[in-house]
């Protein structure tokens, strides 16, 4: 038999193999298939793959679709990707990083527990509906222990302020009005009376209040008289580290204004440590500052930035009552009566600021306690007792 070249237009010399120029294999004519072939690779029929469910079969709810191979990141979305928290009543964005502070166990819809990450918008939503549960609770323990002694200071000030005007001696120099110095001193003398017997109320109050945030987050009764009852038990305490920190903050500024303020700012959550936790309440609030500085930070200036408007409010009533009843209106009766309700009505404005010092410092300290691990509501009212 003759031997047939491999050329273009032949067909192969071998079969089943194609020629260079692409034809059919030997003998097969151009679209034909030789009967029973069967391409390289395919299964026998009627063959299964391992582990396919048969013919009908359905998989049981929440089985994950076919081809799904699992999370990309172990417990994390893909960066940029929405982080899937099962009934969340807000967005959260991922990122490079976004949730390695989320512990497990952390309830997104928790009402006082602001989660990791989760934004200046939640905590200011925690806060608000701190304020909503419990202004019934709140507000009278405002008024009894923090606006009364600011109206009975105010009052004070009115009736122990230096009397006088300064003269002027033959020479030009200015004099001061006779006996200006025994009445400064018992005008210094009496505010600082007043406040440190006051402060122990103003202590009992912020205990009281903080009691009554985490129970009612925490689905649990509140009562006015119960509230008031834990906050004397727990006052001497706290005003004792009050006192402390007001005396750091007075010779940080004495020093110089700045770090006075900074350390208002670095302390401003000892006393829900202190309500909560019962130990080192300066070093932890100066820890909880310095570990996540921006947050705590911003959360903190919020707060102050309420209480500086309220006293900005109460300097404007002050300026009203002195150009409405002098500079001593404590010599009349009609003048003494007006400036002592402008000074009452002064210290009213100043009870949402009050009102906002104490969720605001509850709830940004449940932030940062959830920055270090798993906590809610429920943790958090047990801890206080």
């Amino acid at each position: 038999m003759p031997i047939v070249p491999d050329q273009p237009g032949y067909d192969s010399p071998h079969p089943g193999v194609p020629n260079q120029a692409g034809q059919p294999a030997w003998g097969a004519p151009p679209g034909h298939t030789p009967q029973g072939w069967t391409a390289p690779g395919t299964p026998p029929q009627g063959w299964t793959a391992p582990g396919t469910p048969p013919q009908g079969w359905t998989a049981p709810p929440g089985t994950p679709p076919p081809g799904w191979g699992g999370p990309a990141y172990p417990g994390y979305p893909m960066p940029g990707a929405a982080y899937p928290v099962p009934g969340a009543a807000y967005p959260m964005q991922a990122g490079p990083g976004a949730y390695a502070g989320w512990f497990p166990g952390i309830d997104p819809q928790d009402p006082l527990v602001n989660p990791p990450h989760a934004g200046i918008g939640p905590w200011f939503a925690r806060c608000t509906a701190a304020l909503r549960r419990g202004w019934r609770q709140l507000l009278p323990i405002v008024l009894l222990t923090q606006v009364l002694p600011a109206s009975v200071i105010g009052v004070l000030t009115l009736v122990f302020t230096p009397e006088g005007e300064l003269a002027t001696a033959p020479d030009g120099a200015p004099v001061l009005p006779a006996g200006f110095w025994g009445q400064m001193f018992a005008f210094y003398g009496v505010l600082l009376a007043a406040g440190l017997v006051f402060g122990l109320l103003q202590a009992t109050g912020w205990a009281a209040g903080t009691w009554v945030v985490a129970r009612q987050a925490a689905g649990e009764p509140t009562g006015l008289g119960a509230a008031l009852r834990y906050g004397m038990r727990r006052a001497l305490g706290l005003w004792g580290w009050t006192l402390l920190v007001s005396l750091l903050a007075m010779l940080g500024t004495c020093l110089c204004l700045l770090p006075g303020i900074y350390v208002t700012f670095a302390l401003a959550l000892f006393g829900p440590v202190y309500l909560f936790e019962r130990r080192e309440p300066i070093g932890r609030a100066w820890r909880m500052f310095h570990n996540r500085f921006g947050m705590v930070l911003g959360r903190v200036a919020l707060v102050i930035a309420v209480l500086l408007a309220a006293t900005v409010l109460d300097a404007v009533v002050g300026a009203i009552s002195g150009a409405a009843f002098g500079v001593e209106p404590m010599n009349a009766v009609g003048t003494a009566i007006g400036a002592v309700v402008l000074a009452v009505f002064g210290a009213l404005l100043a009870t949402p600021a009050y009102l906002a010092q104490q969720v605001g410092l509850v709830v940004t300290y449940a932030e940062q306690r959830a920055q270090e691990g798993p906590v809610n509501a429920a943790r958090l009212a047990a801890e206080l007792g």
